[in-house]
């Protein structure tokens, strides 16, 4: 295929803003544009890419509303929606970048994205594992799992940590991180299918249905009876103030998201946000490209991990662009099992 060919560029589309409720997919649409498989003439350090792996990342729900004074920028109706991805260098004017590059990071949820300030992008060094972990295992799941339990969190051996919504991108990596320091995991999920896996997959030492509780504090006590030193906290909501009274004095809370409030006009309040002060508890919000500086650490840390076994990681895949807006509301509705992700071309 000539450098200059016209080629087709199917994208995933935001319709319009979808302020408050659970997304939908017919909110957004596949569009076909075309797009010539060479930087434009005079556009300085810019790469032309061909997308290969999209990751859904809950994240991207916020970008659908009409945002202000947000860190990440609101999808533009009309254009194609963004996010994290694996793709290859096909033509560049970028000195750091040479055509046949694997790289990730953002990119254009469309087959070839022209990407004018690659600034969120990280050169693939190890091709010896699978091209898909640097969606998740490899890549920005991976670090917001790292950077919050290593870096926000400062485990010690053998304290007590807590997962919500364990069975995902990122809870999955945080128990095996916490168990790798010999600490006492357990994590909550939405099905049997994921308890199954959190207990004989990930090596939690015990998990629970969320859905099965009607009553989240008695939970937490009966697998906590002597507190919780750390939450890695995903969901929010009825989740949090539930922890919030099980936190043992010097407990740790790194808060990475909060699933449970994206589709909610109003975010429910938190009660007992007033424990955190008897306790001493320390919790933070991140935001993990803060932290990208600490990639290579990373890196160092777990593809040893990866390569011994120590660490296993549970992708859902789906196939085709065309399936990208059902994946991504997945998300909303726990369908996924693991990370997901979405294959636009497999080379």
């Amino acid at each position: 295929m000539a450098d200059e060919a016209l080629v087709k560029n199917k994208q995933v589309v935001l319709k319009n803003y979808v302020n408050a409720g659970l997304p939908k997919e017919s909110d957004m649409e596949i569009k076909e544009k075309s797009i010539q498989l060479k930087v434009p003439e005079g556009t300085k350090d810019s790469i032309l890419v061909k997308n290969l792996y999209l990751s859904c990342d809950p994240y991207m729900r916020n970008r659908m509303k009409k945002l202000e004074d947000s860190y990440v920028p609101s999808f533009e109706p009309g254009s194609a929606i963004s996010g994290y991805g694996v793709a290859k260098v096909v033509d560049s004017t970028h000195p750091e970048y040479k055509n046949g590059d694997l790289v990730w990071g953002m990119t254009g949820w469309e087959e070839y994205s022209l990407l004018t300030a690659p600034g969120l992008l990280f050169k693939i060094q190890h091709t010896d594992v699978p091209l898909t972990y640097y969606t998740g295992l490899l890549g920005m799941a991976g670090m917001t799992a790292y950077t919050g339990f290593y870096e926000i969190c400062t485990p010690k051996k053998g304290e007590y940590v807590y997962v919500s919504a364990a069975s995902g991108a990122v809870g999955q990596l945080v128990g095996q991180f916490a168990k790798l320091l010999d600490c006492y995991v357990v994590g909550s999920a939405g099905s049997k299918e994921k308890i199954d896996l959190l207990k004989n997959k990930f090596g939690f030492d015990e998990a629970f249905n969320y859905k099965e509780e009607p009553d989240l504090d008695a939970a937490l006590k009966r697998y906590f009876p002597e507190g919780i030193d750390i939450y890695f906290e995903n969901v929010g909501g009825k989740m949090l103030d539930a922890v919030l009274l099980n936190m043992r004095v010097h407990g740790r809370i790194a808060v990475c998201g909060m699933i449970s409030q994206y589709n909610n006009d109003k975010p429910e309040a938190t009660h007992n946000l007033m424990y955190i002060i008897p306790k001493r508890v320390r919790m933070q919000g991140f935001i993990v490209s803060d932290f990208y500086h600490l990639y290579p650490k990373y890196l160092e840390m777990v593809i040893p991990s990866i390569k011994e076994g120590k660490i296993t990681y549970i992708e859902d895949v789906a196939e085709g662009i065309e399936s990208a807006p059902t994946a991504l509301i997945g998300l909303f509705i726990g369908r996924n099992v693991g990370k997901q992700l979405v294959v636009v071309s497999r080379d």
